[in-house]
Order: structure tokens, then sequence, then C-alpha cells
């Protein structure tokens, strides 16, 4: 027996990464299941996120809405922050990944993309002038590039440091290597590379 209400969000569902259609048939089972409050509570947040979260007007990361414009996320409004150091990544999840390590206590530039000739992305749609622009109205004076070890981050990289050199601001590049734990057999050569050519003293 076909219901075409939960197959349209089944399909809706699957549409989010990591689900399949299982997983999306098991989450809407679950929600019937439980009191129909769950169901309409979920609903009504899914359908006002669009409203009330959106990208921080200065660095790209996520920010609360207030009377429907955008504001400073709460990153970018951490005095405590160094000012002086900006740490451009691609998305957003790289940035959440940096604050649950409570490593890093600068400031971010989300790219929202790497650069992909292929896919028509270059310099004008990374918004490198943003950064330039954040770069010498803010003070920095260093850059970390913190895009994945891919083609397209590294070509990413490459740009950054390119467009920053006659700009007298430092750019550094987040080390890449073996991973806490991992085993070197299992290492593929690039990473091994890497990490043999950014060994350091004991």
């Amino acid at each position: 027996m076909r219901i075409a209400s939960l197959e349209r969000l089944q399909r809706l569902l699957t549409k989010l990464p990591g689900v399949g259609e299982k997983t999306a048939l098991r989450y809407i089972l679950k929600v019937l299941e439980r009191d129909a409050s769950l169901a309409r509570d979920l609903g009504a947040e899914l359908s006002a996120l669009p409203d009330r979260i959106g990208a921080c007007v200065r660095c790209g990361h996520l920010a609360e809405k207030t009377g429907g414009d955008l504001q400073l996320c709460a990153i970018c409004n951490d005095t405590r922050r160094d000012p002086t150091i900006l740490c451009v990544v691609a998305r957003v999840p790289d940035v959440l990944a940096f604050e649950r390590a409570g490593s890093f206590r600068g400031r971010y530039h989300v790219l929202g993309c790497l650069l992909s000739p292929l896919d028509g992305i270059g310099p004008h749609e990374l918004g490198i002038d943003r950064i330039l622009a954040r770069a010498r109205d803010e003070g920095i004076r260093e850059v970390v590039v913190a895009t994945p070890p891919t083609v397209d981050g590294e070509a990413t990289a490459l740009l950054l440091k390119r467009e920053f050199e006659a700009s007298g601001v430092a750019v550094t590049r987040i080390a890449s290597g073996v991973p806490h734990g991992g085993d070197l057999e299992f290492t593929d050569p690039i990473t091994l590379g890497r990490a043999l050519a950014g060994r350091r003293a004991l």
C-alpha cells in the first residue's frame, strides 16, 4: 500500500547527506510513533529556520537574524578572540570542527566553495576581494589557510598565498599528516609524504 504523503517526506529527507531511503523511512516512522506534538514542533522549527538563521555578514558563519536582518555571528562578536589571525575555511562544518577542538582563538572566513575552474568557480566566486578587504580593514597579520588537502583545496590555498604576497600579511597552511592513533600501514602515500616533509624536532 502506497502512502503519498509519506513518500513525499521520504524523498525530501533523502536529499540530506547520509540519509538513504531506509534511514528516511525509519525517521518518519519514529516521529509517527511519538506524540503528535513532536511532528508539529519539528515542522515549525524547520519551516522557520531560513527566517531565523543565515550567514554572518562578516565571515559567512552561521548567525541569527534579528528583525529579519542578518547580524554578526557569536565568534565575530567575541571580543576575547584574537582579531589579527584569520582562519580561512571552505564550509561552515569546518568552523564547527575547529571550535570543537578548541585550539583556535582567532576569527574565521568561510569561502562557501573551493577554486574549481572546471565547475566555473574562480577567484570572483570565492570572494577573494572580501578577504583582502578584511585583512586590510581589520589589521589581520596572519591568514591561516585551512582548506582540505584535495586538488581544489590545494589550488585555493595557492591562490590565497599568491593574492596575499604583496600585502605583507603572513599566510600559513595547516599541517596534514598521519592522524592521531592512525596506523602507518594504512596511510595513503600523499599523507605519509606530507607527514615526513612536515617533521619537526622532538
